[in-house]
């Protein structure tokens, strides 16, 4: 009787033990990333684990629990600046679990999901926060632009290109094509915000991946009066230098090196012009007819653009082509928006990306895109933009 109450108590405490010799799942790391429609905070995890999520308000609270993980990662590095996240708080609670609450400044709607292993990277949560406030924002900022002046703006979207999980073209010392790209688009966005009669979108405005086909979608969405799409590519040779510009081609490329490029660009995914253009209505042949003419018209604009923009970087930096260059980048299939595609120069190459990564050069690119498209413009304004109207009342004045 006594060996066998003895037994017991050992399988009961080995019973008991056993959760406590399994390897606890480690919350390694936090990641945040920004776009107009999200913020996205993903967890990485050493291991799958298992989670449930509840918010409380007064104040406003996100709950996430972590069953049988430990947090080994540290969020003190993440900016919450001008997010609805507040701060981020976490502390053990129950038998080896983890408990991480997100101080919002405001309610949101949260979608969250797990991700396995895959491309480097290892198991992952997800959470995807939405709020209503961003959007609140845009429209009082439309309302504004609109009682400043009877017409409407010239809409430009600008795309940095890469981004996230994609870093774009990587350099010697470790610089990457998405950062420099980044900061040259922001800085020609704040340029455009600055001049009356120009509405600008940036297709990302932090680091996160936007596939190509959503790139296109989005410049389609704003109504986007033109098109740009900024990289900083790498070349296969090292010696290859100084900033080029691209327009589709729907025949073949201009040059080996434009071939090249769309083909790097184009690795992320591919898209047909055909699928952006409501004609599912029309007769097969129409629908055709009316592709061919829209194409050709936002070809010939974006030639031209694209002809203007190159001449305005001749006098900022060395040029790999003195003539726009044609190719078939996927990120320029838009039917109806004209679309050019810069190489601000070759990260590839040492003295470019010597140049690429100073703050002083990328200001000096972003100046002479701004002017590039600002020349344009003014010789083509949309109809019942603003810059058409003014260029009407000065006629009349004289």
């Amino acid at each position: 009787m006594h060996r066998r109450h003895l037994l017991n108590l050992i399988l009961a405490s080995a019973a008991f033990a056993l959760p406590f010799g399994v390897s606890a799942t480690q919350i390694r790391n936090a990641r945040l990333w920004r776009s107009d429609e999200k913020l996205r905070l993903v967890f990485d995890l050493s291991g799958p684990v298992q989670y449930k999520t509840f918010s409380l308000s007064a104040p406003e609270r996100l709950i996430i629990d972590l069953s049988g993980a430990n947090l080994s990662g540290d969020f003190s590095q993440l900016a919450l600046s001008n997010t609805v996240i507040r701060s981020i708080r976490s502390g053990q609670f129950g038998h080896g679990d983890t408990r991480i609450v997100l101080d919002l400044s405001s309610p949101v709607q949260l979608a969250s999901f797990l991700l396995p292993p895959q491309d480097c990277q290892g198991h992952r949560l997800v959470l995807d926060l939405k709020t209503a406030a961003p959007l609140q924002m845009a429209a009082a900022t439309e309302t504004t632009v609109d009682k400043a002046h009877p017409k409407r703006d010239i809409i430009v979207v600008v795309d940095p290109g890469h981004g996230g999980k994609d870093p774009g073209a990587v350099g010697a010392k470790g610089e990457r094509e998405k950062d420099v790209v980044l900061s040259i688009a922001q800085l020609l966005a704040k340029r455009l915000k600055r001049e009356k009669g120009f509405d600008v979108k940036l297709v990302r405005n932090d680091d996160f991946f936007v596939p190509l086909r959503k790139r296109v979608e989005i410049a389609r969405k704003h109504n986007a009066d033109m098109f740009i799409s900024v990289h900083a590519d790498a070349a296969p040779r090292l010696t290859a230098s100084g900033a080029s510009v691209y327009c589709l081609s729907e025949g073949g490329a201009t040059s080996a090196t434009a071939r090249f490029m769309a083909q790097r660009e184009n690795g992320a995914d591919l898209l047909g012009a055909t699928s952006l253009l409501n004609l599912k209505d029309k007769d097969p042949m129409l629908a055709g007819v009316i592709l061919d003419m829209s194409m050709n018209a936002t070809l010939a604009a974006s030639l031209q653009l694209g002809s203007t923009v190159l001449g305005s970087l001749a006098g900022i930096t060395t040029l790999h082509q003195k003539r726009v260059e044609q190719a078939g980048f996927a990120v320029l299939k838009s039917p109806d928006v004209p679309s050019i595609l810069v190489e601000t120069g070759f990260i590839s190459n040492a003295r470019d990306s010597q140049r690429l990564v100073t703050a002083r050069h990328q200001q000096a690119v972003a100046d002479g895109l701004f002017e590039g498209l600002q020349r344009y413009f003014q010789k083509n304004p949309p109809v019942n933009s603003y810059i058409a109207w003014q260029q009407e009342q000065k006629k009349s004045q004289a």
